[in-house]
């Protein structure tokens, strides 16, 4: 079968502007719940920011994920007391399956310097700054992208929760009421999850909630919370618990193998791994199995969680995309956008 990666950078990333004097750059993060703009000074390393409503287009739809993501933009560039001509390069991360109606929007409002990416893109700068290695997520829902030495992109999972996203937050709280319905019925091994899981919902029974489940019907958020009660079961001991977590590792292991191989990373001596995302909050019960299962197949790839924002990846997309990359880090970015969303008035 002929494999075209899922997801490509755009050509303003790849072949980036020679550097010019840019002054300002602004990155945005637009999510199924909120939008985050951040506007930086590159002389003087100072932030502005501005908050905003949903622009994931699978939640409110294109045009009012383009209405968001542009007045939060707006926002944060009054905020820095420019215009938007100032800017020497823009770049969203939206959210969403499909963000191609989302960036043809854009494109026809504002100039060829905003540049629209899929959030996965905004992940990956995240977690490598924007340079070779991989971005793995793992909140409600999962995904992985890499980049590879040679500049090819290659994405697994994403695909939905009816469809994939193994390993993620949903995916744990969905098997973890499996488990405690198999205690239930006696086809499967006694677990805590089998008393936990109820109460969790305020439901009479782990059967009346299977009837929850079905009839409510409960979100995808309120099944993917009950992976933190799972984490703590496992940390406690529960056996069926941990093997939850050991299979998710598994499973987010083999996608983040194919993106490995399917960049070229395998080549590389040593890449990182960011782990992105609120399910590995539940700590050593995920994150060792899945260094286990990760350097069975590349024993020198750096794997860790990522603190920083995700608005910073974008900041760095937009730095990589007018030349000015080697003169921001992620590091110094991160403490940077931490003391803007702390501050007074979050400006």
């Amino acid at each position: 079968m002929k494999r075209d990666p899922l997801v490509e950078l755009p050509e303003a990333l790849t072949h980036p502007r020679p550097p010019t004097d840019a002054r300002f750059i602004m990155g945005v993060d637009g999510g199924a719940t909120k939008t985050l703009a951040a506007v930086m000074d590159l002389r003087s390393r100072t932030l502005h920011l501005a908050h905003g409503g949903p622009s994931n287009e699978d939640a409110v739809g294109a045009e009012s994920a383009v209405k968001a993501l542009l007045q939060t933009a707006e926002e944060a560039i009054a905020r820095a007391g420019i215009g938007a001509q100032d800017l020497a390069a823009a770049v969203l991360a939206v959210a969403g399956t499909d963000t191609a109606a989302v960036a043809a929007n854009v494109r026809a409002a504002r100039t060829d310097a905003w540049i629209v990416v899929n959030d996965v893109v905004g992940a990956w700068a995240t977690a490598t700054g924007a340079g070779p290695g991989i971005a793995t997520i793992s909140g409600t829902g999962s995904n992985v992208f890499g980049v590879g030495p040679h500049g090819r992109s290659w994405r697994a999972g994403g695909w939905g929760h009816l469809l994939g996203d193994e390993g993620s937050g949903y995916w744990l709280g969905v098997q973890s009421i499996k488990a405690a319905l198999r205690d239930r019925e006696a086809s499967g091994p006694e677990t805590a999850l089998s008393a936990a899981a109820p109460a969790f919902f305020g439901a009479s029974s782990v059967e009346a909630l299977a009837s929850l489940v079905y009839s409510k019907p409960l979100t995808k958020g309120e099944i993917a919370a009950f992976a933190a009660e799972t984490a703590r079961l496992a940390d406690a001991g529960d056996a069926v618990a941990r093997s939850l977590y050991e299979l998710g590792a598994r499973e987010l292991a083999v996608q983040i193998n194919a993106v490995i191989h399917m960049t070229g990373l395998v080549e590389d001596d040593t890449f990182p791994v960011g782990l992105i995302g609120s399910a590995f909050k539940a700590g050593p019960v995920f994150i060792e199995p899945l260094v286990r299962a990760v350097h069975e197949h590349a024993p020198h790839a750096r794997i860790d969680t990522v603190e920083m924002a995700p608005v910073g990846g974008s900041l760095l997309l937009a730095a990589r995309a007018c030349g000015h990359s080697e003169e921001l880090s992620g590091e110094e970015l991160s403490g940077l956008l931490d003391a803007a969303l702390l501050g007074p008035g979050r400006s």
